[in-house]
């Protein structure tokens, strides 16, 4: 691929979109990284304080539902590749509102392509990549992995909306040839995770000594990838992936969600020094979501065997890092868990626990 990009990078403010654009702008300095993000409530730009001011890196905040606001950065940057990452993305949320993740996962992954197509008439060396997750493959039993190749099968409304948005992407690759890439990943964690999902929350609630509410009987599995191993998928794909292509991303580490709780709590009385067995006091089971799935599990050969990549800490080790740095980083999480969220899951979150 061309030395020179201007890269448009989705829901660069968020979780992941943050690492990443994070990672390209330190590592390519003559790329121009320009974020765009609605800075909805996982959006949040304390996440890039720290290379806010690099000479390549551009924030436009916009709406991908907005066709005219995608027009204007196309045109006034000369967008020729786009790292779409810019989602909803909690199930929860989906179950809540399922109409939101349609318009944002959906219209708005469509409102992209065509912008894309619009403006890339000629197609060489231009890149729509696509970044989707594992559970639009639906629910694996107790062996077995999904691969490129698994049958879409999603239970919930969230992996509805977007097996829905990556078949639009394989779409107008096949239809219009834009050259796209699709990659599915499972669970991530990490630093600036917005406190929402597991691993986030149940440290927020240990630190404030919160219940920790386990779904059903804790024994839903998942396989997790370290967020900044997520990053440096995306740099390869984006690098040395094929066109019309999909790989998968996995952590190669499944974890019940009870032992995982577990060895949260461990690892969260080491380090803020309290006794043994102290968090584990504050596991509570709660009733099931609707439509959870028992078991996820990625074969994430293809992307080592093709592109050389696999994941370079172990969980327990990414576990520990994402720790500290929630505890050295409490203002961050102060901040973010304030106003709407905690109102928000004061009415709606596990409500039953």
């Amino acid at each position: 691929m061309s030395e020179q990009r201007s890269i448009l990078i989705t829901g660069g403010a968020g979780f992941i979109g943050s690492h990443v654009v994070r990672l390209f702008v330190n590592k390519y300095p003559n790329y121009r990284i320009i974020n765009f993000d609605a800075l909805t409530y996982a959006g949040n730009l304390e996440n890039l304080s720290d290379i806010e001011d690099a000479e390549n890196y551009y924030f436009e905040k916009g709406n991908i539902l907005d066709p005219e606001e995608l027009e204007t950065v196309f045109s006034k940057y000369g967008i020729n590749a786009v790292i779409h990452l810019a989602a909803e993305s909690h199930v929860d949320r989906s179950i809540l509102s399922p109409l939101d993740f349609v318009y944002t996962n959906v219209i708005g992954t469509v409102n992209l392509l065509n912008a894309a197509k619009q403006h890339w008439q000629d197609v060489a060396g231009k890149r729509f990549y696509h970044i989707s997750t594992d559970e639009v493959y639906g629910s694996l039993g107790e062996e077995g992995y999904f691969t490129e190749s698994t049958a879409y099968d999603p239970n919930s409304p969230y992996s509805a909306s977007k097996a829905s948005s990556d078949h639009f992407v394989r779409a107008y690759g096949e239809t219009y040839h834009l050259p796209v890439i699709v990659t599915n990943c499972s669970n991530n964690y990490g630093p600036n995770h917005f406190p929402e999902k597991l691993i986030p929350l149940f440290i927020n609630n240990i630190i404030e000594g919160k219940p920790l509410p386990v779904y059903g009987d804790g024994r839903y599995t998942r396989d997790w990838l370290y967020v900044k191993d997520h990053a440096r998928a995306i740099d390869m794909v984006f690098h040395k992936g094929k066109d019309f292509e999909t790989y998968n991303i996995g952590g190669f580490n499944e974890w019940q969600n009870i032992e995982l709780v577990k060895l949260l709590c461990k690892l969260m009385d080491q380090k803020l020094g309290k006794p043994p067995g102290t968090s584990e006091q504050l596991i509570t089971y709660v009733k099931d979501r609707p439509g959870h799935d028992r078991r996820y599990a990625i074969d994430a050969t293809k992307i080592k065997d093709e592109l050389g990549w696999q994941p370079s800490v172990t969980f327990e080790e990414g576990l520990a890092e994402t720790i500290d740095w929630y505890l050295e980083n409490t203002e961050w999480l102060k901040h973010v868990t304030s106003g709407a969220y905690q109102q928000y899951y004061q009415t709606q979150y596990h409500k039953e626990g």
